[in-house]
């Protein structure tokens, strides 16, 4: 029952903390210290993950984003209303809403014809000339008025932010149309635009209808997604992981 001086004995914590085990090849103070690295290796990737996709997730979802999505609604919103009115009252209404389509028809032919001679202001593909030959070309006279109408709707629709992602993909359409047809133009400008207000639906509209219209419509559907659901937040780093 006497004092013994065996090693194998001693508490495993001092064992630990002995500056002369760490030293030995393969002692407990090296096995201790990877074992704390690859914790640490792990908490911190663990962490990494969300960090990485916070500026999208902040971009596309939290109700804080949408005075950035408000700027960019009354931008393009002013240019399709724009675009709309001077097909009907403006500039360009001789050619389009009291022109019997001559507009549209003169647009189609000029895509055609880029088409036939391989030019890069025409259409690119051989299907959409056909297309705007046998179908747009004879009925540019309704086509002008809808185009014309169209547009002031889309505009005033991201304008006030109501049901902002289908007016943007509605938008997003017509330039899809011009650019086949052989114009660039605005169009590649509005068309960027119009696919992050599509990806950013839930909250662009937050800061006009959309924050009133979406609840209600989520409530017809009787399901779907929960547009109503309280902005994205950003969760705190675990104590554990500090």
């Amino acid at each position: 029952m006497g004092l013994r001086s065996d090693t194998s004995t001693t508490d495993p914590a001092l064992a630990e903390t002995d500056p002369t085990s760490g030293a030995r090849p393969g002692g407990s103070g090296a096995a201790t210290r990877a074992v704390a690295d690859d914790a640490g290796q792990s908490a911190m990737s663990s962490w990494e993950a969300p960090q990485r996709i916070r500026a999208s997730e902040w971009l596309f979802r939290s109700h804080r984003a949408s005075v950035l999505w408000l700027l960019v609604r009354i931008w393009l919103g002013y240019q399709w209303i724009n675009a709309g009115y001077q097909k009907i009252w403006g500039s360009e209404r001789t050619v389009f809403w009291f022109g019997s389509g001559a507009g549209v028809k003169g647009f189609a032919t000029a895509g055609v014809a880029g088409s036939t001679a391989g030019k890069g202001s025409g259409a690119s593909y051989g299907w959409w000339a056909g297309f705007l030959h046998n179908f747009v070309t004879p009925n540019s006279a309704w086509i002008a008025k809808f185009i014309s109408l169209a547009e002031i709707l889309i505009g005033v629709a991201i304008l006030l932010g109501l049901f902002t992602g289908a007016a943007a993909a509605a938008g997003l359409s017509l330039n899809v149309v011009y650019m086949f047809s052989g114009s660039a133009g605005v169009n590649p400008m509005y068309a960027i635009l119009s696919v992050l207000l599509v990806l950013a639906w839930r909250n662009a509209g937050w800061l006009g209808l959309d924050r009133f219209a979406l609840p209600v419509w989520h409530r017809l559907r009787g399901g779907g997604v929960d547009t109503s659901a309280p902005p994205y937040s950003v969760p705190s780093e675990p104590a554990s992981q500090l």
